[in-house]
């Protein structure tokens, strides 16, 4: 597969550090409302659900803030009316972008996301400019620290157990599913004795660009932290990656 972007793992970095802020809980919480709103408050039954309240938990949201959540999604009550509004553009260098909101004012929200892309040196496009780049994919991600066993064994320990591919980088291993396969695999391995550190159903690009000039790389995470930081964007999507000599500049 080779649409993995470092932008993944990034995010993944500061997502670990931006856990302990309450704008984290926020996001957290209105995915389990959504969820729950969607498909009932059972967990075991409503499989979208179940997953955001992992993240919720491997984030150290509290238990009764979880189960606030959910009862205020299944019961419909105040704070159950967001909808869920995707905002596809163009980043510096025209990569592809791909942004995930919950609000409850789309014309509010839609007006702040395309400010942030136009003050960026990005481009707010139409619906489906460049979501055709993207595919639904599962992500599971292992930190080498906390696994045993070399990349040859854990690849083969991986496709045998449905898993679509494995890439590395310097701090982990990132797996991949499809979107329908992701929870047994995912159970599958954990009964293999794998601990992972993220799981989620994801946009992964087809192809990636390679972005080697400093500044625009400078100018994409500008953008992307940007976006990440706004309080109604639930994730963001790119298919840029960055050469290590670029990334190393950037850290």
């Amino acid at each position: 597969m080779s649409g993995h972007s470092k932008w993944v793992n990034i995010k993944h970095r500061k997502g670990k550090q931006d856990a302990a802020k309450g704008a984290a809980f926020t996001k957290l919480g209105r995915e389990i409302i959504v969820a729950a709103k969607a498909g009932g408050g059972n967990p075991d039954a409503n499989f979208r659900l179940k997953i955001a309240i992992a993240k919720a938990k491997a984030a150290n949201m509290p238990n009764d803030n979880i189960k606030r959540a959910i009862d205020k999604g299944a019961g419909g009550g105040e704070g159950s009316d967001y909808e869920e509004l995707t905002y596809e553009g163009y980043g510096p260098g025209g990569v592809a972008i791909m942004v995930k909101a919950m609000t409850d004012n789309r014309n509010r929200t839609a007006g702040e996301i395309r400010h942030i892309f136009s003050k960026n040196g990005g481009n707010m496009g139409e619906t489906g400019c460049v979501g055709w780049m993207f595919k639904e994919k599962g992500i599971l991600t292992l930190e080498k620290e906390d696994c045993a066993l070399d990349f040859d064994d854990l690849m083969l320990l991986v496709l045998d157990n449905g898993a679509e591919d494995i890439q590395e980088d310097e701090e982990s291993y990132q797996i991949y599913t499809t979107s329908e396969s992701f929870q047994e695999v995912k159970e599958n391995l954990e009964k293999a004795g794998l601990k992972f550190s993220e799981a989620e159903v994801t946009m992964v690009p087809d192809t990636t660009v390679d972005v080697t000039d400093l500044e625009q790389a400078k100018y994409l995470i500008r953008l992307m932290d940007y976006l990440e930081d706004h309080d109604d964007v639930q994730d963001t999507f790119t298919n840029f990656d960055i050469p290590d000599e670029i990334a190393n500049q950037l850290s």
